[in-house]
């Protein structure tokens, strides 16, 4: 495994559950619930999701906890396997950011039983509804890389 996708994944990791404290217990969102930062583009909203991406499949069964965590592992160790043969550091780049993305929801749904989100971008008088956190963004352009800049190069 290349060092880049180890140094990335911990990196994607860090800020997401330092990013998650620093919100939920040093700038106590947990009490203040929201937050606004940059009024009309940015806001902080207490945000716990026992679902997948906005919620989905969210409910109070202990099963789907334990199966999203077992589906992120799954799909990392995938990837993992996967990019070990791809000799691009940009493709191992992308694969570590899916990877410390997906261990930074897996920790907080092994720890809390649910994903802390905070963030919320609105723009242009669209409001959105939704709240993410860093892991998500990190998972998000993982896969968005390896889609357009990685993907099955055949010539």
């Amino acid at each position: 495994m290349r060092v880049s996708l180890i140094l990335t994944a911990i990196l994607a990791f860090a800020a997401d559950q330092l990013s998650k404290w620093y919100v939920a217990v040093y700038l106590d969102l947990k009490t203040q619930r929201v937050m606004e930062v940059w009024p009309g583009f940015i806001t902080f909203i207490k945000g716990e999701n026992d679902g997948i991406n906005f919620g989905l499949f969210a409910n109070d069964s202990p099963w789907t906890r334990w199966v999203l965590i077992g589906l992120a592992l799954a799909i990392c160790a995938f990837l993992v396997v996967w990019v070990r043969k791809d000799p691009r550091r940009i493709a191992h780049i992308f694969v570590g950011l899916v990877v410390g993305g997906a261990m930074g929801n897996v920790a907080d749904r092994v720890m809390l039983g649910h994903v802390v989100d905070f963030l919320n971008v609105t723009c242009c008088g669209i409001v959105n509804p939704f709240v993410f956190n860093i892991a998500d963004v990190a998972v998000f352009a993982g896969a968005i890389g390896l889609i357009v800049f990685v993907g099955d190069r055949k010539t």
